[in-house]
This record gives structure tokens, C-alpha cells and sequence, in this order.
């Protein structure tokens, strides 16, 4: 398509998405009207614009200008001017004043707002006052503009350059000639290579002080996205030499390094503990309070033989009412729940977790007193409140996500919530699900939110991987040893007749699973050809497992232990993309990256987003709910693309529609395979996985133990059975660098 080059003013807008800045602009050229479709964050109504585009003809709205870049023109006569003044862009100037500013000072109408503002009060109508905020407008925007021509050079975005301006203004300048590794630290969206280019571009040495400096900051960064608080000291330097090379000849020594790790401890940036463990300020922070948070919480009652023996009595009122039978482990665990602060129940599948959890809730409510329940992810709050009978929430919903970011929060640290030390959550007990998926940043907010006196009951299988963010809060608070902490172990009789529950036993306990296809509920096909397997996948999901476990297709999930390779989650997505919802002419897709997404997609949310609006809309359209945040493992299904506002509409559980500019489709992935790490705290009908080989590293017990687990009705292995036997004889697990069992023990023996 030819390009063009056109020059006018806004005359309104058609359509603007205040949040990607798209928008569809009746541009006036010549007195002749122009459609233009594009990006304008920084525009408004009555800006010059000097467009470059192609002129394409759209099946519905007709010639339009595609815009491929543009600037804002300064008016360049009178009339433009008095156009300008007068469409709103500057608060306080209608039509009117408009005219009489320009009548009075012609072509230098600009000249004398930036270099003589004091001259406008000389107007009817306008005082000293308002002739100075006039100017100051005109000067913000005129810096605006500036800016963001500057910082195109560096090939940063409009929208970018919006958010570095509003956050830096006229400080940019500076920061981007001696320091733009600050963008790093302080602009979310803007990493360490974003910033590395631009230095390099500016010419600053590759072993100036500030590279070093933001290097060191996002290797540790880096390395909390695969679950670590802190690196050894050795580690870190290591990681960060490697990051850092750019050629051979342009090494950084092991000795710069770390005298600048020294450097950032003394700005407290960095914190090191035992002289080798390294640890971002905020992670540090965040486990160390959590530990005196938790010594406040676990307060113990003075508990006499009298009162044990009338909470036991209690307890067994409670069985006798709701029919129940407690194994002793399970009546232990309720005792400790009553007379404890702070209680952890773990347990395998079918060892009476959701039991014991009923029984807790029935003696509360017995009481009268008041108790909350929550888990980590929709799906899991879903399931507390099907086993329980009361309302459990997600724990982002619990403490009220705000959306905002809160004062004392970092970069990388979490959001604010409205429950909080100063707000915090009204309660006589709070349970928890699925604590293994915690990490520290939610379990560090939660705990601000709770008060001494609260009983903290904390229930999880801590045999399944720990949660995909930073930290292992579960193990790590039970293996600090300093929390009750009950072990349910007997597998009850209905979960005996599950081959589901039992081969996961045989996984944890390192024994072989019965693959003998003698079962209801777990299959296995030997197959050791990944083509076959992908038919047998399709075949599975599409005509047999529906109607087995009473589902529709898009309820059966494929889980796998890797991303890449044959049957890792992005090439299985790829072909059953293809097979389960194909191209359609009633379908539209849309194109970003290497994403094709499709109306009818299964679709994955995999980073947290706390001011992602969402709204559960009834008849006709109208909204009956809404909120804010959408979360990492959150699975929807893709409703709607729309080309003309630029967005896709996905509906997440509970009918949740959440709008995506498509700016911001790298928050979803295709999700009818996943890894089985992104799968926890989940449950589904039926299970299939494709297991035939892969680092030894990554196929291990644990891992195939989560799988199994996140079935509810069938599990169905195909691939090879020798590398199932190798999965459960491997108990290597991917070492995590946490701290808070350490910070834990420091602060309860200090108190002792």
C-alpha cells in the first residue's frame, strides 16, 4: 500500500479506548474530512496532526487513513490557532475567548502565551490568574510533546513515553543522558535490556556503574520469577557476568560485581544475610515481617484437661449431628484449630482434608463466631464453597484488590488492598485451601490484614509444587517445625475405590502406579510416537472423554511438564487449536506476535493484573457485577475480537468478561495444554497427559504427583511407561532459595 502524508486538525474523535489510546479520529485537511484509524495517546481534539498512513478501504465504515506514525504540528496560522484554543484542549478557553485572544494577538497568539503570558489579561475575561494557568497548560503540553519526540529516538513507544513523562516530566532528559537503567527500576513494563539498548544507543560504557548496578538488580529478578527470595552471593555474581557480556572482549569481572552488591546494600537496595545470601530489599522485607506477623498470630490457649475434654465432647456432637466419622489425626487437627493461632492441616487426596475442614466450620458457627474461607484462585474458592456449603473467596477478593499500587509497594512488589493494618479483615477464625500455590507477596498481604486473636488455619497438600510466584510458604512453615502442624494420612474408604487417589499415593511414596487399565478412572496408553499421540489427544477431548465424565471438551485439560518441544504446552496448543476450534468464517481471528487468537479460544491469564476491570453482564446486556483483577492461572474462554475498538472480550469463571486492548494480549496464552506447574490449586473433570521424555530435571515425583491430583474423574497418561516409573523414582526437585523458615525461627527464638 502507498503511503501518504497528510496535515490537519482533530475535529472530534469517533471512537477513543482511553486505555490503549486507539481511536478513530475525523481529521479536517483542506476543509475536506478525513477518517484516520490508529494509536492517539497524546492527542486531542483541536491538535495539528502531520500524519504518515494508507488510505484502505473498510467493508462497512469505507475510505479510511491507516496511520502508520504521526506528530503534533504546532498551528502554523491564525485560524489554526483560534481552532485550537477553541476545541477544548486548553480548560478554561471556549469558542469565543478563542477568537478574541487571536483577533487581539494574531500569528503571535503562541509566542505571547509561552513567552509573555501576562499579556492575556489585557482580554475581556481573562485575569492574571487564569492567564497564568493558561500558560502553564500550554507549557505541559508543549513539554509533553517534547518529550516524546526525544524519546522516540531511543525507539520508545507513544504509550511508553507517556507513562516515563508522567512519572519523570522534565527529568527525563537527564535520567536518559546519565542513568537510564533508573527506567528499569522505577517504569513498570520497561526491563533491563529495554534500558541496556537505550544506554547503548546514548553511549554509556558497558561497565558503567549504573549497568552493573541494574544487572545485579535483574538477575534477582529474574531469578524470583522461577520461585527464589534471594541467590548465594556466588550464584548472583555468576548469573549477572553472564548476563552482562555483550563480545568476549567485553567481560565484566567477578570484582566489579561485587563491589557494586556491596554498593547496593549501602543504599539498602540489597540485603545479605549470613555474608552470602543476597536478597532484593523487598523480599527480604516481606518474609522477614511475615515472620513477626505470624509470632503475633500464634498465640496458644492456656487449654485445661476440663476445656479439652468439652471441645472433644464438642467435636463428637458435631460428628454425631452431621453423621460424620473423624480418625483421631482429623479430631486432632480440629483441637489445635480451636485452641491454636495459627494451625497447618496437610494431607494427600482422600485423606479427609474437606472432612476435617466442615467440622472446623461447624464448631465456629456453633459458637456464633464468625469465620472466613478463601483460596488462592477462582477455581479452588469455587470448589471450598461446594465442599463447604458457606461462600469461600478468592484471597485477592478476601482482602479487597484495589487496583492500585500502594505507597510503601516496589516496582516488583505487590498491590494495594483495602484489608490491610489499618483495615483489617473482622473474623474469629479464617481458613485457607490450597496453601501450597501461596506466595510470599499474598501471604505477606494477608497476614497485614489479620489481627492477634484470629485463629490462621492453614490447609494444603504439601507434596504438590509450590506456588508459581516467589517463595514456598507452606514448606517453609512447616519445616520452620515452630506451628501445629497435622499429617492426615488414612486414605478413607470411597477414596480407596479411586484408582486416581490411590496411584497418587503410589507416586508420593515413590511406589510404581498400576498402569494396567483394569481401572474406571486412570488409563494408559503406551504410545512412543508424538504424531499418534496428538490423535489420540484430539480423539479423547473431542469424542470420548465428554460424555465418560459428563463434560464439555473445554473442561479436559492437557497437561505437560514443559513448555517447548513436541509435546510441550506451545506446540500442543498449536495442533489442538487446530482440531478443536478451527478457522471458521463466523469466526474472527486476530494476530499478535506469534499468537493467533480465535473467538471460542481457551485462553489462559499468566500474569497477575490488579486493575484489569471486570463485569458479569445479565439481560440484555446489562452489568449485575463488577471488580477489579484478573491472575495468573486464570481460564477463560475468548467471546469476542473486535478490529474496530481493538480489543478481545474473554469470559473467565464465574462469568467474569474482562476487555483486552490488543496492546496487552501478552497477558494471555492459549490454554487447551498447559504446564503442569501452572495447573495447581486446580481441578478438572478429566486429565490427559502426554509423557514420553524430557529433562530429567523437570520430570520428576512431584511433578507427576501435581498431574495426577488435578483430576477429579479420570486421568489418562499416553506416551511411555518407563518414563512414568522414571517420573516416580526421581525425587530431584528444582532447588528454591527461600528464606522465611530461617526468618521464622530467628524471630520465634528471639522471643523464647
Amino acid at each position: 500500500m502507498e503511503k501518504e502524508t497528510v496535515k490537519g486538525y482533530i475535529d472530534h474523535f469517533i471512537y477513543k479506548n482511553e486505555e490503549n489510546g486507539y481511536g478513530v479520529v475525523s481529521l479536517i485537511v483542506d476543509e475536506e474530512e478525513v477518517t484516520c484509524t490508529g494509536t492517539f495517546k497524546d492527542a486531542d481534539v483541536g491538535d495539528t496532526l502531520e500524519i504518515e498512513g494508507s488510505y484502505v478501504n473498510h467493508p462497512v465504515y469505507g475510505q479510511q487513513l491507516k496511520v502508520s506514525s504521526y506528530k503534533i504540528a504546532v498551528p502554523d496560522d491564525a485560524v489554526s490557532m483560534q481552532r485550537y484554543l477553541g476545541s477544548g484542549a486548553i480548560r478554561g478557553i471556549g469558542e469565543a475567548l478563542a477568537a478574541r485572544i487571536v483577533k487581539k494577538f494574531g500569528a503571535d497568539t503562541f509566542r505571547i502565551i509561552e513567552d509573555e503570558p501576562e499579556r492575556l489579561a489585557e482580554i475581556k475575561g481573562i485575569s492574571e490568574k487564569k492567564a497564568i494557568d493558561i500558560a502553564m497548560q500550554m507549557a505541559e503540553k508543549r513539554e509533553m510533546r517534547d518529550a516524546m519526540i526525544f524519546l522516540q529516538k531511543y525507539g520508545i513507544s507513544n504509550n511508553m513515553a507517556v507513562k516515563i513523562f508522567n512519572n519523570y516530566g522534565t527529568r527525563v532528559y537527564g535520567i536518559i543522558q546519565e542513568n537510564p537503567y533508573q527506567l528499569a527500576d522505577d517504569i513498570s513494563g520497561i526491563g533491563f535490556k529495554t534500558a541496556d539498548e537505550i544506554a547503548a544507543k546514548v553511549g554509556i560504557r558497558v561497565d558503567s556503574e549504573y549497568r552493573i548496578r541494574s544487572g545485579i538488580l535483574f538477575t534477582l529478578l529474574q531469578s524470583s520469577l522461577d520461585g527464589n527470595t534471594y541467590l548465594p552471593m556466588d550464584e548472583l555474581v555468576s548469573k549477572t557476568e553472564e548476563l552482562l557480556i555483550q563480545t568476549p572482549d567485553q567481560m565484566i569481572d567477578s570484582d566489579s560485581i561485587r563491589i557494586q552488591i556491596q554498593n547496593l546494600m549501602m543504599d539498602k537496595k540489597l540485603i545479605a544475610k549470613n555474608n552470602d545470601n543476597i536478597f532484593s530489599a523487598n523480599f527480604y522485607y516481606e518474609e522477614q515481617g511475615a515472620a513477626v506477623m505470624l509470632s503475633d498470630l500464634n498465640v496458644a490457649e492456656n487449654v485445661t484437661a476440663a476445656d479439652e475434654e468439652r471441645y472433644r465432647q464438642r467435636i463428637l456432637d458435631i460428628e454425631k449431628r452431621k453423621n460424620l466419622q473423624l480418625d483421631d489425626l482429623q479430631r486432632e487437627a480440629v483441637l489445635k484449630s480451636i485452641s491454636n493461632g495459627i494451625v497447618i492441616i496437610t494431607g494427600g487426596p482422600g485423606t479427609g482434608k474437606t472432612t476435617t475442614i466442615n467440622t472446623i466450620i461447624e464448631y465456629y458457627a456453633s459458637e456464633g463466631l464468625d469465620i472466613l474461607l478463601a483460596a488462592p484462585t477462582g477455581r479452588a474458592a469455587k470448589r471450598m464453597t461446594e465442599a463447604t456449603g458457606y461462600e469461600a473467596r478468592t484471597i485477592h477478593r478476601l482482602l479487597e484488590v484495589s487496583g492500585q499500587v500502594g505507597d510503601d509497594d516496589t516496582k516488583s512488589g505487590a498491590v494495594r488492598f483495602e484489608r490491610n493494618r489499618d483495615n483489617p479483615l473482622e473474623a474469629d477464625a479464617i481458613i485457607i485451601d490450597e496453601m501450597s500455590m501461596v506466595d510470599i507477596h499474598l501471604f505477606y498481604a494477608l497476614l497485614k490484614a489479620l489481627v492477634p486473636g484470629v485463629h490462621l488455619i492453614l490447609v494444603g497438600d504439601s507434596s504438590q509444587l509450590p506456588s508459581v510466584g516467589p517463595g514456598q510458604v507452606l514448606a517453609d512453615l512447616i519445616s520452620s517445625g515452630r506451628f501445629p502442624t497435622i499429617y492426615l494420612q488414612k486414605i478413607f474408604r470411597q477414596a480407596e475405590e479411586s484408582d486416581i487417589v490411590m496411584n497418587a499415593h503410589r507416586i508420593h511414596n515413590g511406589e510404581k502406579p498400576v498402569l494396567d487399565n483394569k481401572s474406571k478412572d486412570f488409563f494408559f496408553l503406551e504410545r512412543n510416537d508424538a504424531n499418534v499421540i496428538y490423535k489420540h489427544m484430539v480423539q479423547l477431548i473431542r469424542d470420548k472423554l465428554p460424555g465418560y465424565v459428563g463434560a464439555q471438551p473445554y473442561d479436559i485439560q492437557v497437561l505437560t511438564p514443559m513448555k517447548k518441544g513436541p509435546l510441550g504446552a506451545i506446540q500442543l496448543n498449536l495442533i489442538l487449536q487446530e482440531y478443536l476450534n478451527p478457522p471458521d468464517k463466523t469466526k474472527k481471528e486476530h494476530v499478535y506476535g506469534e499468537l493467533t487468537l480465535r473467538e471460542g479460544d481457551k485462553v489462559m491469564q499468566i500474569k497477575n493484573n490488579y486493575q484489569a476491570q471486570w463485569e458479569v453482564v445479565g439481560k440484555h446486556n446489562i452489568p449485575v457485577d463488577s471488580g477489579l483483577g484478573v491472575f495468573n492461572g486464570d481460564m477463560g474462554i475468548v467471546r469476542e475480537i473486535n478490529e474496530y475498538s481493538q480489543d478481545v472480550v474473554v469470559e473467565f469463571d464465574e462469568h467474569r468478561r474482562v476487555r483486552y486492548p490488543f496492546a496487552e494480549l501478552d497477558e494471555l496464552e492459549l490454554s487447551y495444554a498447559i504446564t503442569i506447574h501452572k495447573s495447581q490449586g486446580s481441578e478438572y473433570p478429566a486429565v490427559i497427559m502426554p509423557l514420553l521424555g524430557g529433562p530429567r530435571m523437570l520430570l520428576n515425583r512431584n511433578l507427576l504427583y501435581t498431574a495426577v491430583t488435578r483430576a477429579k474423574n479420570t486421568v489418562c497418561i499416553l506416551g511411555s511407561s518407563q518414563t512414568v516409573l522414571n517420573m516416580t523414582a526421581n525425587e530431584q526437585q528444582l532447588k528454591r532459595y527461600t528464606g522465611l523458615k530461617d526468618r521464622i525461627r530467628e524471630v520465634f527464638d528471639a522471643g523464647n
